[in-house]
C-alpha cells in the first residue's frame, strides 16, 4: 500500500509565492487577499470546482432552487461574495453579489430583488436590523426573508436567536475558507461544521503542523481547510486563524469561537498586526501603540492609542495624519487614532505594539503559547 504524503502546511496570514504563469496558457483569475498580502490563482477549472462545493454547502444551508439571494459580502481583490453568489447560482437560486456597504441601498436592493435569503456577516446584519428600526421605521417581517446565512466573523448564539426572531427566519451559518473564499462547510443542527466532501475542514493544535483525529481531545484547536479541489494547493493545509474550544470526544469540527495568530477579525476583515507594524516603524516618536479593538453596538470599533515619546508630538496634526496615511496602506477597514505621551520609564528601541480585544475574540498572537 503507497504512502499517502503528507501535506505541505501554510497559514492564510502569510504571503505566498508570486503564482507561476498557467502551464495551459489558458489564463487564472487571482483572488488578492485585502492587504494585498497574497495573491492566489484560480483556474477555470478551479472555480467550477469550488461553485461546485459551495453549492453542495449552500444546499445543505437551506438555499434552494427558486430562492432569490442577496450577498452582502465583501467582494473586492479576494472576491467572497461573487463566489457566493455563484455557488449560490448553482445550487438553484438567483443571486446577486451587491457588498456590505450602505445599509439603505442594501435595503432597497432586498426589496427591489424580493429577496428570500440574506447573506452577510453577524455584524452586518445586526447593523441592518438597527437601522430598519431606528433609520427606516421598517418592520423587518416585511423584508420577506426566509433564511439568513452568516458568514466571515464570530457569531454568538444570542445573534443567531435574535435574528431569527426579528426576521422571523432560519439562520444558518458558513464557513468559508479564508484563502480561497469559496463555502465549504455549514453549521450543522448539532452546532459542529456539516462537511459535502470529507476532509475540507479540519483540527490541529494551534503550534503543531499536525490534523486532529475524531474523536478529538479536548483543548483549543485552530480550523485547517484542505482545498482538495484546487489544482495547485490539494495538497496542502491552510490554517485559518479561527480556533475553537473542543470537548473530548467530540466527532465533528466545530464551529470557530475565537480566533488566533497574527492577524485579527474587524468587521469581517482580516487586519495584519505584523503589518501594521512595518507600517508604524518608519514614523519617529512613536513609544509604543495598542490597537484596541471592540463592539460597543452592532458593528466592531478599531482604536489605534499611540504614545510619544516626545510631548510635542501629541496631538500634533501632521503626526497624526503620517499615522492615519500609514493605517490606510495596511488596513482594510477604518482604524481611528489616538494619540498620548509614553511613560517616561520606557525602555529605548523600537516601538513596541499590542492587541486588546476586548470582544474576547483573539487568543493571542503566539501559537505556541496556547
Amino acid at each position: 500500500m503507497s504512502r499517502v504524503p503528507e501535506p505541505a502546511w501554510i497559514r492564510a496570514d502569510a504571503p505566498l509565492p508570486a503564482p507561476a504563469p498557467s502551464a495551459d496558457g489558458q489564463g487564472e483569475v487571482l483572488l488578492v487577499s485585502p492587504d494585498a498580502e497574497t495573491a492566489v490563482p484560480l483556474t477555470a477549472a478551479d472555480r467550477a470546482a469550488a461553485v461546485e462545493v459551495g453549492a453542495e454547502v449552500l444546499g445543505r444551508a437551506g438555499v434552494a432552487p427558486g430562492d432569490r439571494v442577496a450577498v452582502a459580502l465583501n467582494g473586492d481583490g479576494e472576491q467572497t461574495g461573487a463566489l457566493v453568489a455563484e455557488a449560490a447560482a448553482a445550487a438553484g437560486a438567483s443571486a446577486a453579489s451587491l457588498g456590505p456597504r450602505g445599509r439603505m441601498r442594501l435595503h432597497r436592493a432586498l426589496e427591489s430583488l424580493a429577496a428570500t435569503v440574506l447573506v452577510a456577516t453577524p455584524t452586518g446584519a445586526l447593523d441592518l436590523l438597527a437601522r430598519l428600526h431606528a433609520e427606516f421605521l421598517v418592520d423587518p417581517l416585511d423584508l420577506g426573508l426566509r433564511r439568513i446565512l452568516l458568514a466571515g466573523e464570530i457569531t454568538g448564539e444570542h445573534v443567531r436567536r435574535q435574528l431569527a426572531a426579528e426576521f422571523d427566519a432560519e439562520v444558518a451559518e458558513l464557513f468559508v475558507d479564508p484563502l480561497l473564499q469559496t463555502p465549504v462547510a455549514c453549521r450543522d443542527a448539532g452546532g459542529g461544521l456539516h462537511q459535502p466532501r470529507p476532509g475540507l475542514v479540519e483540527l490541529a493544535p494551534p503550534a503543531k503542523d499536525e490534523a486532529l483525529r475524531a474523536p478529538y481531545p479536548s483543548g483549543t484547536a485552530e480550523l485547517v481547510t484542505r482545498p482538495l479541489w484546487h489544482s495547485a494547493l490539494a495538497s496542502t493545509a491552510v490554517r485559518t486563524g479561527f480556533a475553537a474550544a473542543v470537548d473530548e470526544g467530540a466527532d465533528l469540527v466545530p464551529l470557530p469561537g475565537h480566533t488566533v495568530g497574527g492577524r485579527v477579525l474587524v468587521r469581517g476583515r482580516w487586519l495584519s498586526l505584523p503589518r501594521l507594524e512595518r507600517a508604524l516603524a518608519p514614523i519617529d516618536g512613536i513609544g509604543s501603540w495598542e490597537l484596541r479593538v471592540s463592539r460597543p453596538g452592532t458593528l466592531d470599533t478599531a482604536a489605534l492609542h499611540v504614545s510619544f515619546t516626545r510631548e510635542s508630538l501629541v496631538g500634533d496634526p501632521m503626526w497624526t495624519k503620517r499615522i492615519e496615511q500609514a493605517l490606510l496602506a495596511v488596513s482594510p477597514v477604518h482604524v481611528g487614532v489616538a494619540t498620548g505621551l509614553a511613560a517616561p520609564d520606557l525602555p529605548p528601541g523600537p516601538a513596541t505594539g499590542s492587541l486588546t480585544d476586548e470582544r474576547g475574540h483573539h487568543l493571542g498572537r503566539d501559537r505556541d503559547a496556547l
